[in-house]
């Protein structure tokens, strides 16, 4: 079962029910859960649907989360506190899922990207990034130009609320002017690379440069 299949919560009853665009209209408003095997359906969440690639979702507390910058040798590790400590941002941009739906103006807290690695001392000189998540699975790339954007986010908050675990929490990435699949949840690691890595989805046939509007086929508004 692909990212495409989405099971849906229709009043008090659970229908399950088909593949990509054409679910857009049907489920709007509504959070389902996609995984290979789906295991748990939850409740309305601002209009976001939950995607996971395992058979769950991870847990990690806030105590016990770390996030590992690796440039080379060289290895940092941030606790939340850590990253609550640095300079915070707070945008609001629309959130658009490649398969069609949009959240519109969601609002997103926590350290830029470019603010993140300018805080641990890490000079990309051109280089990109690799992402992966503590899911064991997920993993998503950028390169220096795309990582340095101001829509690029190390994301702790959403709605002025702790990220849930369903949403990516403790922490994940937001590249509010690309396709979802780039803003990776349950972030455990950044890594400098000397070449840009494709990731999860787009061994599987993606975009790796994912623009809203201007990739994967699709004519969606482009987030700015």
């Amino acid at each position: 079962m692909g990212r495409r299949v989405v099971l849906g919560l229709v009043g008090l009853g659970v229908v399950g029910v088909a593949l990509g665009d054409r679910l857009a209209s049907l489920t709007a408003g509504v959070t389902s859960s996609v995984a290979p095997a789906v295991n748990q359906i939850l409740p309305a969440a601002g209009g976001f649907r939950i995607y996971t690639v395992t058979n769950g979702y991870p847990e990690k507390s806030i105590a016990d989360y770390r996030l590992v910058v690796q440039d080379r040798d060289r290895r940092v590790t941030l606790s939340y506190e850590d990253i609550q400590q640095m300079p915070q941002t707070t945008f609001t941009k629309d959130f658009q899922c490649v398969t069609g739906w949009r959240v519109e103006d969601a609002t997103w807290s926590g350290v830029l990207l470019a603010d993140l690695l300018a805080e641990v001392g890490v000079d990309l000189a051109g280089r990109p990034l690799r992402f992966t998540s503590f899911d064991g699975v997920y993993t998503e790339s950028l390169t220096a130009d795309q990582a340095l954007l101001p829509g690029v986010l190390v994301a702790t908050h959403l709605s002025n609320e702790p990220l849930s675990r369903e949403m990516g929490g403790p922490v994940r990435l937001v590249v509010a002017p690309m396709y979802g699949y780039k803003s990776i949840k349950w972030l455990d690691g950044i890594q400098v690379t000397s070449e840009v890595v494709p990731g999860y989805w787009e061994e599987r046939g993606y975009a790796v440069d994912a623009w809203v509007g201007k990739s994967n086929g699709r004519n969606d508004e482009p987030v700015t």
